[in-house]
């Protein structure tokens, strides 16, 4: 009689002070996933993200939830992440997806397509639009559930050995290009290839590449691009925005708890934000740094731009007609741009063209 009167007396809250209810209180197991990334421990931004999440989810499980982050090649190759989740041999990645246009051109729309939406586009798209919810869909055939987790804003249009007067002058060029940027830059003659980070700053020094885009300032800093291809292009127009991903294994995922769940999706929303905020912060010194280093800032000629987007919309009604994942991803993407840049143009680019325009 005693204990019932404690029991309803107390309420809940007190029963679980006391630790007399241990039915209620689960204890969360111990869990140990592995990350494979698809970049370098040099690339401290990139691979950063992945190291965020994994402290983030230790944090939140205290300790009981450790995620080990692998840099590529050291369980799996570079662009070997996919197929490795697929496999179980992991239980996530950290990617950029357009990696792996050559399974499934949609998989660009996770990461940047040319000529598409900027960082903040794509955020709205992704948490507030369709844009999960059809990769998600996309996805589920490779046993897959996605989180962003990074964005690098605009990136730059790369390095070359030589000046970019006009269009004329991709004819032949071999250029590094992420994604499938490269198959509108094919339209124009280009040669692209698409190969790790780590292996771009050979490729080039030996010649088998005459130009190549990464990132931007800060990590194309990392690289050294610079030493070998003085001439740095921007815009990246096949890059507006890149977003970085994390892959999880479906089954891994669902045999979580609800709140380990809940705890690797509030960890890779943190991640993603941080990442953001790293390129914004540390993009400016290091293209001051670049220059100062010999780096000769170029933008882009108007016909590159206007031959690349006709190029590109060649591109799209040519995979509309052909894959059908494109074309249902493409038709809701397409249509949230347009409306996104109807509003920007109002606000946030007046207002950036003004303030750019001060003598700050």
């Amino acid at each position: 009689m005693e204990r019932r009167k404690f029991l309803k007396g107390a309420g809940l809250a007190g029963v679980l002070a006391s630790g007399t209810a241990p039915a209620i209180v689960h204890a969360q197991e111990n869990i140990r996933w592995r990350l494979a990334s698809s970049f370098p421990k040099s690339l401290d931004t990139l691979i950063g993200a992945a190291e965020v999440f994994a402290k983030s989810v230790s944090d939140m499980t205290g300790g009981k939830f450790q995620v080990t982050v692998h840099a590529a090649g050291e369980l799996v190759p570079a662009f070997g992440v996919v197929d490795a989740i697929q496999q179980g041999t992991i239980e996530c990645a950290n990617t950029a997806p357009y990696y792996f246009f050559g399974k499934d051109e949609a998989f660009a729309f996770d990461c940047a397509i040319p000529f598409g939406m900027n960082e903040r586009q794509l955020n709205a798209w992704m948490f507030d639009g369709n844009g999960m919810k059809l990769l998600r869909e996309f996805y589920a055939p490779y046993n897959i559930i996605s989180f962003p987790m990074g964005n690098t804003g605009a990136q730059m249009g790369g390095w070359f050995r030589k000046e970019i007067k006009s269009v004329a002058d991709f004819n032949g060029l071999k250029f590094r290009v992420g994604g499938f940027g490269g198959r509108v830059l094919a339209k124009l003659g280009m040669i692209s290839q698409n190969i790790p980070a780590g292996e771009i700053y050979s490729a080039l020094e030996k010649g088998a590449l005459d130009a190549t885009e990464f990132v931007g300032p800060h990590d194309d800093l990392k690289l050294g691009l610079y030493r070998v291809a003085p001439y740095y292009y921007y815009p990246a127009w096949w890059e507006g925005s890149a977003q970085t991903t994390l892959y999880v294994s479906a089954k891994a995922y669902n045999a979580l708890s609800k709140e380990y769940q809940a705890i690797v999706r509030s960890a890779a929303a943190e991640s993603h934000v941080i990442t953001q905020a790293r390129y914004d912060a540390r993009n400016p010194p290091a293209l001051k740094q670049l220059i100062a280093e010999g780096a000769k800032l170029r933008r882009l000629p108007k016909d590159v731009m206007d031959a690349a987007f006709k190029a590109s919309r060649e591109v799209y009604a040519e995979l509309n007609d052909k894959n059908p994942n494109w074309k249902k991803i493409y038709d809701d993407y397409s249509r949230f741009m347009k409306e996104q840049y109807q509003w920007t143009s109002i606000a946030e680019s007046s207002y950036d063209q003004y303030m750019s325009a001060q003598k700050l």
